[in-house]
Formats: structure tokens, C-alpha cells, sequence
């Protein structure tokens, strides 16, 4: 029975033909679900073989470890020569979308709270 190696949420298209070359070069049978239409399933990477699914584990550890450390040294890289998005970069490039956002925050955070100060009367 096949058994789910990677849930594709949040997987960059990197990250997602880094995977199947791996498993493509340790000869591990996978096939791939698509995303659902209505965003309920955003597909995955499935083993065929139960007896790979170990094995599949070991390299998909192995990578994860890797991506994580070469992942890391790049964001560090990158505010090391300040090319790495940050708060005060949106707010020089895109102001009116960040006013907006914290309004937003402020919106939800009073209708939330307003039950609360009417009830305290």
C-alpha cells in the first residue's frame, strides 16, 4: 500500500524536483497526487513500495538536513549584504500595503474586543 512521503503545502518547486531526482537516483518508486480544485488537498509525494518507505525516510531526512544548513547560510547571506527582505524594506517600498495590513490587525483586534467593552458597562 502506498504511503504519503511529502504533503506538497508549502513546497517551493525546488524543493519539489530536489525530492524526486533524490528518490529517482535511490531507484524509489513515487508517484505524485495533484492539488485539489477547491484548495482542500494540495497533493503530495507518495511511495509505492512499503518496503522503500524506510529507505525514503532516511534520504528525505538526510535532504531536509542538508536544505535546512545550505537554507540557513543563505537568509544569513543574505542580511549580511542586505539584500534579504525585512519590515523596514516593505515599509520603504510598499507603505500604503503596510498601513493597510495594520489596519486590518487593528480592525480585527477591535471587533474582537468590542463584545468585551460593551458587556463591561
Amino acid at each position: 500500500m502506498s504511503k504519503l512521503l511529502l504533503n506538497l503545502r508549502h513546497v517551493g518547486n525546488d524543493e519539489y524536483h530536489d525530492v524526486c531526482t533524490l528518490l529517482d537516483q535511490h531507484r524509489i518508486a513515487w508517484y505524485r497526487t495533484e492539488p485539489s480544485p477547491w484548495g482542500i488537498s494540495n497533493g503530495g509525494l507518495w511511495i509505492r513500495d512499503d518496503d522503500d518507505l524506510a529507505r525514503a525516510r532516511d534520504v528525505m531526512g538526510a535532504y531536509q538536513r542538508e536544505r535546512s544548513v545550505r537554507m540557513r547560510a543563505e537568509r544569513e547571506q543574505a542580511l549580511q549584504d542586505g539584500s534579504a527582505e525585512t519590515f523596514s524594506g516593505l515599509l520603504q517600498r510598499r507603505p500604503g500595503f503596510v498601513a493597510l495590513v495594520l489596519l486590518g490587525m487593528v480592525g480585527a483586534a477591535a471587533l474582537v474586543l468590542l463584545p468585551f467593552m460593551l458587556l463591561r458597562g
